[in-house]
């Protein structure tokens, strides 16, 4: 396998949580950013975008110009740190996103990159695996408020599917108490 790196994407404002910090919230014992570090773990450099944290050590931190811009802009602040041939790509609030996953999705990367599809058939844009300069070729000159899936569907990534609990993810009341 080529080198990699991870992007995490942290910088959402939570709203339908009640403006929480996500990466913050607990799942399981664990902070969801914790979860998603852990799966990123052998990744040669793990860039974190959203608000820096001090008792986070060994990541770099990024933020989107300006904060807020959604998780395209945040993929783009991301990349600008990244110089591995592939990078993967997280979104914080999916605490069911473990190793295996990450090893499944870098092993799939064909020409452009892999997307963890669920068990709907529904294709997770912030769960994947990418050439980095596939994605840098096809962010927009302005990526903010700019959906993930415009761009990075026509990229063609090869599908793959979860495992139960992988797609999960965390955006309201409900999903944590499932």
């Amino acid at each position: 396998m080529a080198s990699w790196a991870a992007v995490v994407l942290a910088g959402g404002r939570g709203s339908r949580l009640g403006g929480v910090d996500k990466a913050s919230v607990v799942v399981a014992g664990r902070a969801l950013l914790d979860h998603v570090l852990d799966a990123v773990a052998s990744a040669e450099q793990t860039v974190v975008v959203g608000p820096r944290k001090d008792d986070v050590p060994g990541v770099t931190w990024a933020r989107e110009d300006p904060p807020g811009g959604g998780p395209l802009a945040g993929l783009a602040a991301g990349l600008a740190h990244v110089d591995a041939e592939v990078v993967v790509v997280l979104a914080v609030d999916q605490p069911g996103i473990t190793r295996s996953t990450v090893d499944r999705l870098l092993a799939a990367v064909g020409d452009t990159g892999a997307v963890l599809v669920d068990d709907e058939g529904r294709h997770q844009w912030l769960t994947g695996a990418w050439r980095t300069e596939a994605l840098r070729q096809a962010l927009p000159a302005d990526p903010r408020d700019v959906s993930m899936r415009s761009v990075l569907g026509p990229l063609a990534p090869v599908a793959v599917a979860a495992r139960p609990g992988e797609a999960h993810d965390v955006d309201t009341p409900h999903d944590l108490i499932r």
